[in-house]
């Protein structure tokens, strides 16, 4: 089954919508027939992108807006959903996507954390203030798909800022989703995306290509979409490398250093290092 709102002539908004998962999404729902609205801060990547997009789309560049935008400030978020209203008249999908890594740890590089929950953090928060209530007053099939990570739920050492943002992502999107079903007459439907390790912008580092464990953006959509057929609102994607069998297993004794009071992040503590593996292997 397909999501009432990925319909033919209808309008999808997608932040980060220039590279990566957020292209990937932009050209499935162009082939789906929808018209589509791009939203990035990299100009010339969202030039590119707009053609790209043009040329899956019923009615060519009619059918694609691109706007430069800045996620982190409401302001700029307000313009881009004026100009899809202004354009097309409706929004069906609301993909906050944009996103942005290398943030810091617990007491360094305080520039990094800022620039990491602006985007990540205050973007999502910026596109539901923007665009929520008029979704709702359409009173028509309508979702807002949020991307969040692995790395705000099993919480990995190594960039705490990003994780913190992803971490903050997740529990927006389950009060989104709150809220819209406590709302009478309200058709819009919450969806939280968690992607495996995939081969983005802000993935690819110094790959060149795709590394074997990788997903493309392209899989991520086509799970995306499937997904959201289903009404799932946790969007929980595998990669080559991990099974969402391994994944579950992750959460669950991240959950689990809370219940039984083991040291922080004990995944990774050298006290634990037998047990986890074994407890991966059972």
């Amino acid at each position: 089954m397909t999501h009432p709102a990925l319909t033919q002539g209808r309008t999808a908004v997608i932040t980060g919508g220039a590279s990566g998962i957020g292209l990937a999404a932009a050209k499935r729902f162009a082939g789906l027939g929808m018209r589509i609205v791009l939203a990035d801060a990299n100009a010339q990547t969202l030039a590119n992108a707009q053609t790209e997009v043009a040329a899956l789309t019923k009615g060519g560049t009619a059918d694609v807006l691109a706007l430069a935008t800045d996620v982190s400030d409401l302001a700029s978020v307000q313009a881009l959903k004026t100009a899809a209203y202004d354009r097309f008249g409706e929004v069906a999908v609301l993909m906050n996507n944009a996103g942005v890594g290398r943030g810091g740890g617990a007491f360094d590089h305080i520039e990094g954390w800022r620039r990491v929950l602006g985007v990540n953090l205050w973007g999502v928060v910026n596109g539901l203030q923007a665009f929520t209530q008029a979704m709702i007053d359409q009173k028509t099939p309508c979702a807002i798909v949020n991307t969040g990570s692995k790395q705000g739920i099993t919480n990995p050492p190594g960039d705490a800022a990003y994780n913190v943002s992803k971490a903050g992502v997740k529990t927006v999107s389950e009060h989104l989703a709150h809220q819209l079903r406590n709302i009478d007459g309200c058709q819009i439907s919450a969806h939280l995306l968690v992607p495996g390790f995939t081969f983005t912008g802000i993935t690819q580092g110094g790959f060149t290509e795709k590394p074997a464990g990788a997903w493309t953006g392209e899989q991520v959509a086509d799970a995306l979409i499937s997904a959201m057929g289903r009404g799932d609102f946790y969007i929980l994607c595998p990669d080559n490398d991990v099974t969402r069998a391994m994944d579950e297993k992750r959460i669950q004794w991240a959950a689990d250093d809370l219940i039984r009071n083991r040291p922080a992040l004990s995944r990774w503590h050298p006290d634990f290092k037998d047990e986890f593996a074994a407890y991966m292997g059972g």
